[in-house]
C-alpha cells in the first residue's frame, strides 16, 4: 500500500509541476527529488511507461503493474483537478 502511495504523490507532483512551470529545470530538479526520495519505497517509476517497460524486461512482477499504472493515473488526474482549482 505505501508503494501505491508514494507512486500516486509522486505523479501528483510531478505532473503538477509540468503544468504550473512548465520549467525544465523545475520539472528535471522535481523528478530528482521525487527519485531520490521514493526510490527505496516504491522503485519511484512515476509514470506508466517506466513500470511497463520494467516489466517487459522482467525487472518488475507482472502482477503489480496494474496497480501501479491505476495509482500513477490517479495522482496525475488530481494534479490535474488540482491546477484546475487552483488556476481560477
Amino acid at each position: 500500500m505505501n508503494k501505491l502511495f508514494i507512486e500516486f504523490i509522486g505523479t501528483l507532483f510531478l505532473v503538477y509541476i509540468i503544468l504550473t512551470t512548465g520549467n525544465y529545470l523545475a520539472i528535471g530538479s522535481s523528478l530528482a527529488i521525487i527519485i531520490l526520495l521514493g526510490n527505496k519505497i516504491s522503485g519511484a517509476h512515476f509514470n506508466p511507461a517506466v513500470t511497463l517497460a520494467l516489466a517487459s524486461m522482467g525487472k518488475f512482477k507482472k502482477n503489480h503493474v496494474i496497480p501501479y499504472i491505476l495509482s500513477q493515473l490517479a495522482g496525475g488526474l488530481a494534479a490535474v483537478k488540482l491546477y484546475t482549482l487552483t488556476k481560477n
